[in-house]
């Protein structure tokens, strides 16, 4: 019986779990989430640059990559500076 008694209390336990927000952060706004996607897709395209950058070997090549990486450095700033305006 004391068995029983302890599911009942998991349960209850579990259930009250369920019913509180995953997260204490607050929602982002939509201007937020944009910016935030923004931002994650310049560092997933330096990264693809950066790695192409350590394959390339004609200088061409490598100039250009190199043009590339620090352009997306550059907006990567202008949204770490101000987090709406440039980056949008």
């Amino acid at each position: 019986m004391a068995r029983g008694w302890e599911s009942k209390s998991v349960e209850q336990q579990q259930a009250e779990m369920g019913d509180q927000p995953k997260s204490s952060r607050r929602p982002l706004s939509s201007a937020q989430q944009k910016v935030n996607r923004k931002r994650e897709g310049l560092l997933l395209s330096r990264t693809s640059l950066v790695r192409q950058l350590e394959l390339a070997t004609q200088a061409r090549h490598r100039r250009m990559l190199e043009q590339a990486v620090a352009e997306i450095d550059r907006q990567l700033a202008d949204c770490e500076q101000d987090n709406q305006t440039s980056c949008t």
